[in-house]
């Protein structure tokens, strides 16, 4: 007994301390403009490479800005993006995924020749030629992440709905007389809320360092945006004098992939069932 309470006491605790750390960084991210006592774009150049000091605690960039006050608006702009499109990508996926598995048929035949399509190449590959083409800035390479990521929760929502539509309860469903979408909506899409919410939170980091290393090429945010991908770019050229401005935003985007990936395998694990019919 006591074994059980202090594994579920770990268990707990690693929970409650993972959702305490990503709730304080997106309340951070969400009200930075509280923080913020510089203005972030305004150029300085008397005050340019000034190091850590009590009125720019992080120092300031080759263009006398305060550090501090851009990585704090840079987690609106990356972490904001990166949930933005993630919540564009599942919006998508999971309604095509839901009708295609269920249907089948021609729009099933259909809807796997796309994805066969989109998933010919990898990820990263497709985003970079599609902001290659749409051209630089955060609009289209949000939009290229979208069109590249929907495909993964459709596929997944439509192979976790193909096995359930062949069991007892939904055949009993249709004999009762409702509809598709009520059978969809009621008894179909509680069965995948935990596969998508897996899956996104894995992703999540994932889509942050897409948007991150595509500004660093400079195929997303434009300066003089304060994106960690943008700001990596920009510190480049100053790298051998002063390490510190890649540092940090390279730290913030290390920071906020690691608990994402970690939230990811909390989730994976909390809906695992061969685990929880072990315990």
């Amino acid at each position: 007994m006591e074994l059980v309470m202090n594994e579920r006491f770990k268990r707990n605790g690693k929970k409650a301390f993972i959702f305490t750390v990503l709730a304080l960084g997106l309340a951070v991210a969400a009200y930075a403009f509280l923080f913020l006592k510089h203005d972030p774009a305004l150029v300085n150049l008397g005050e340019r490479l000034l190091p850590a000091s009590g009125k720019h605690p992080l120092g300031t960039d080759h263009l006398g800005r305060d550090v501090l006050t851009r990585l704090l608006l840079g987690s609106q702009l990356t972490v904001g993006h990166g949930l933005l499109a993630l919540f564009a990508a599942v919006f998508i996926g999971v309604p095509f995924g839901l009708i295609a598995g269920f249907k089948g048929g021609v729009i099933d035949r259909i809807f796997m020749r796309v994805a066969d399509a989109f998933l010919a190449f990898p990820d990263t590959i497709v985003a970079i030629v599609l902001s290659g083409l749409l051209g630089p800035g955060i609009e289209n390479l949000l939009l290229a992440i979208v069109v590249v990521k929907w495909v993964n929760y459709a596929r997944l929502v439509r192979s976790t709905v193909i096995t359930e539509r062949q069991k007892d309860y939904v055949t009993m469903t249709k004999i009762n007389g409702l509809s598709s979408f009520r059978i969809m909506k009621k008894h179909l899409l509680p069965h995948i809320i935990g596969n998508v919410l897996v899956l996104a939170s894995l992703d999540l980091g994932k889509i942050i360092l897409l948007i991150s290393s595509l500004s660093y090429i400079g195929l997303g945010a434009q300066p003089p945006a304060a994106e960690w991908g943008a700001m990596l770019n920009d510190a480049r050229p100053y790298f051998q004098t002063n390490q510190s401005l890649m540092i940090y935003p390279g730290l913030a985007i290390m920071g906020v992939v690691f608990l994402t990936n970690i939230l990811g395998d909390y989730f994976r694990d909390a809906f695992d069932v061969r685990k929880k019919v072990e315990s």
